[in-house]
């Protein structure tokens, strides 16, 4: 493989019986072997890819291709076939077709570009020809897109961003990183020129190019005003060239009056200083020349700032106009009234659902206040039982019983309150006799029932 240093080889490019198979040519009908034919395909249509993006080339030929591929003294014999089949699928195109497809005097300015004449690709695509000339350069579609975009990124980080219009020998300077050649820099500004980004014309005999400005959608066509700018740029710039040049002359007729000083040499010395004086003055009156220049390039700079402005009003006042197209201050003033009594309404049904619910909650309240004084009167109605004798209890001039006693015989007081009034409890108690035996015991019935003697 003679060109390695320029292509990255694939990983099968050492086996022998692949590169084999790879090398020979494709068959006539495809459906022989329809899975072996498109591997191939597919296997050499990304090294010719892989290959130019190795080279930073965007054309590529078929004798360029078996120069590239040749490996131990062999060249491919089906990149001819490879070639029209991404001819077909469109990823390659033909240099002079896709060069007469941008709408711009491609002739006029793409002198030396083209390696095949218009004539000869007119003939052949009429005649319906599909022979491969080995010569005949192809542009990677894929490959002049990249090229593209990386021209115009160079471009917009670069100090001309500011400048509309470069001439092409500054633009080919600054692009020396990205296009490797005029032609690659040709292809990738016929790209730019069909995304409207670029347009390219001449100007007395000088290839000139516009780009596209930051917030524009596609490029305008260079008008009289892009020109005069662009010669007020030039003028800028080779004025100050000349006045840079002045003053380094004039920094040597300093250093050869020193020298012709210390040499003793004063007459001489006086003639070169006065050479310095006339270097001086006249890079004085350039620069101030210079100075009117950037001046009026400032001027004319805040001036399309103040068009960009202008047409911003413009475009406010007209928006504005047509959202009050149908506004009025008396249409404004009934809708505000309007407004006015619909809030007023509101805040009335407002105040009449809020008393409503009000005289609810009220009752509420007052319930509840109820149950609670009544539960306090029962709570103060409530008394304890008097507390029960511990000794027993007879009849004045009666013995006790022998083996009996009083307290066991009494039923067991309650502990809890008895829901009972103090006028039912002396009721009760007046009720209650003693008998011979010792006293009654009574029963202690439940609340709102009366005291019964046991039977």
């Amino acid at each position: 493989m003679s060109n390695s240093a320029v292509m990255t080889p694939p990983p099968e490019w050492d086996d022998d019986e692949r590169m084999n198979v790879m090398f020979s040519d494709f068959k006539e009908n495809r459906d022989v072997n329809t899975t072996d034919w498109d591997s191939k395909m597919d296997f050499w249509t990304a090294l010719v890819i892989s290959s130019c993006r190795d080279r930073g080339a965007v054309c590529v030929s078929v004798q360029e291709l078996n120069q590239t591929f040749r490996r131990k003294e062999k060249s491919p014999l089906g990149l001819a076939t490879v070639i029209q089949s991404m001819a077909r699928c469109g990823k390659i195109q033909r240099e002079s077709e896709f060069a007469a497809n941008v709408d711009c005097g491609w002739l006029s300015w793409g002198v030396g570009l083209l390696l095949v004449k218009p004539l000869k690709w007119t003939f052949s695509t009429l005649l319906g020809s599909s022979q491969v000339s080995l010569q005949e350069p192809f542009v990677v579609i894929e490959l002049v897109k990249e090229k593209a975009a990386q021209l115009l990124g160079v471009y917009r980080g670069s100090e001309f961003a500011s400048r509309p219009i470069l001439s092409f020998q500054e633009l080919c300077a600054l692009s020396s990183d990205v296009c490797a050649d005029e032609s690659t820099l040709c292809m990738a500004l016929l790209q730019l020129q069909r995304d409207k980004q670029v347009m390219v014309a001449l100007h007395e005999g000088e290839k000139i190019v516009k780009f596209c400005q930051a917030g524009q959608d596609r490029v305008s066509p260079v008008s009289d005003v892009d020109i005069g700018i662009y010669h007020l740029q030039r003028s800028e710039k080779l004025l100050g060239e000349r006045v840079e040049k002045l003053g380094l002359e004039a920094d040597k007729c300093t250093e050869e009056v020193r020298m012709l000083l210390r040499d003793g040499k004063k007459p001489q010395a006086l003639r070169c200083l006065r050479g310095r004086k006339r270097l001086e003055k006249r890079a004085d009156n350039l620069f101030g020349q210079l100075e009117s220049i950037r001046g009026i390039l400032d001027r004319v700079a805040q001036a399309h700032t103040d068009k960009m402005v202008i047409q911003s009003y413009q475009a406010g006042v007209a928006a504005l106009r047509l959202s009050l197209k149908d506004v009025t201050v008396e249409r404004a003033e009934n809708l505000v009234d309007q407004i006015q009594e619909l809030c007023d309404t509101q805040d009335e049904v407002n105040q009449t659902i809020s008393s409503v619910g009000g005289a609810d909650e009220d009752m509420d309240e007052l319930e509840e206040e109820l149950r609670s004084l009544l539960d306090e009167s029962k709570l103060d109605s409530i008394t304890t039982f008097p507390d029960v004798p511990t000794s027993g209890l007879r009849p004045s001039g009666e013995p006790s019983l022998p083996g009996s006693d009083l307290l066991s015989s009494l039923p067991a007081v309650p502990f809890s309150h008895v829901d009972i009034s103090t006028e039912e409890l002396e009721e009760e108690l007046n009720q209650l006799t003693l008998t011979d035996s010792g006293i009654q015991q009574v029963k202690i019935a439940s609340p709102g029932r009366r005291l019964e003697p046991a039977q």
